[in-house]
């Protein structure tokens, strides 16, 4: 394992990002960058990139160069500015099956600084940390743009799970460990043990980016048989560590409220998406009409008192 070189994480990475996609999604993907001006990739990344299924909602990321371009002068461009990224609900119909995805626009260069984990928010990184794949590309910059961003996210990743992992332990370890904070500084509806899960579904994989990760950044003090583990962390290192988290920890839910209280204006299709919802977990189907899809809010007591008088909610 120690003879891996450290320019292979940005190798597994480019190989990870150039993965073969289904067609529908690499068309729905370019037909999301074209609904603005100015996008530079989309990423797609979450359980639908893992298991190739269409159903349910797919997950983009548009980077952007600049957000007046692809927002228009306005509300949304300055909310994605202050509190990024904005998030919308998509629809579209590909040679008769009609997809659906969760779309999060947020410019290059906020994608680029958020990765390196300087700030309190842990979402950026902790997502891309997981694999994802280009489902669409301007350009050869923008490609390597993208790859260096990933990478740079692992590495976020790898150097807090080396601090607050074991002090010796299988790459799952170190990767459970992570992920288990990462899940508790969200507002999260999956089950507590859902964090546990995502190193298992490619433990060789997160093994790799992890073992890449901590040799680009000389972390890796000992890799010893049995996949055991030790990154040079030195006890004082941890404890700085887990005084600059308990930060991250307490910040982490309030910033994801601030970011709901937003989308209640820049959440593009929330109309549609909760009907979706709805739907799909219940069987009832919704009927909107358009102004109520222009005013979600002006019509949202109407519907919850239609949907409780049907027994649909309680």
């Amino acid at each position: 394992m120690n003879d891996v070189s450290p320019g292979d994480l940005r190798a597994l990475v480019a190989g990870e990002l150039a993965q073969p996609l289904p067609e529908a999604v690499r068309a729905f993907a370019a037909h999301l960058a074209c609904q603005g001006r100015g996008a530079a990739a989309v990423l797609f990344y979450g359980s639908n990139l893992r298991t190739g299924d269409l159903d349910g909602v797919l997950d983009f990321y548009i980077l952007v160069e600049r957000l007046g371009e692809w927002h228009g002068r306005g509300l949304s461009a300055l909310a994605n500015h202050v509190l990024p990224p904005n998030v919308g609900y998509h629809c579209w119909s590909h040679q008769g099956d009609l997809l659906r995805a969760k779309v999060a626009v947020l410019r290059l260069d906020q994608f680029c600084q958020g990765v390196r984990g300087g700030g309190i928010d842990t979402t950026l990184w902790a997502r891309f940390a997981q694999p994802a794949a280009l489902a669409w590309v301007r350009d050869a910059d923008a490609g390597a743009a993208a790859v260096s961003a990933v990478s740079t996210a692992i590495t976020t990743a790898a150097t807090w799970a080396a601090w607050l992992g074991p002090v010796r332990g299988s790459a799952s370890q170190f990767w459970d460990a992570l992920f288990a904070r990462t899940y508790a500084a969200e507002l999260r509806v999956e089950k507590k043990d859902r964090a546990l899960s995502l190193a298992a579904h490619d433990p060789e994989r997160y093994a790799a980016a992890l073992t890449r990760a901590w040799l680009e950044s000389g972390m890796l003090l000992h890799a010893g048989e049995q996949e055991s583990l030790q990154p040079d962390v030195s006890a004082e290192a941890r404890r700085k560590a887990l005084r600059t988290w308990s930060w991250r920890a307490r910040c982490g839910k309030p910033l994801n409220l601030l970011r709901l209280f937003k989308s209640i204006w820049t959440f593009e299709g929330g109309a549609d998406y909760v009907a979706w919802k709805v739907e799909r977990h219940s069987g009832y189907r919704i009927p909107l009409r358009d102004w109520q899809r222009r005013h979600p809010l002006l019509a949202a007591p109407a519907v919850l008192w239609k949907l409780w008088r049907r027994g649909v909610i309680g």
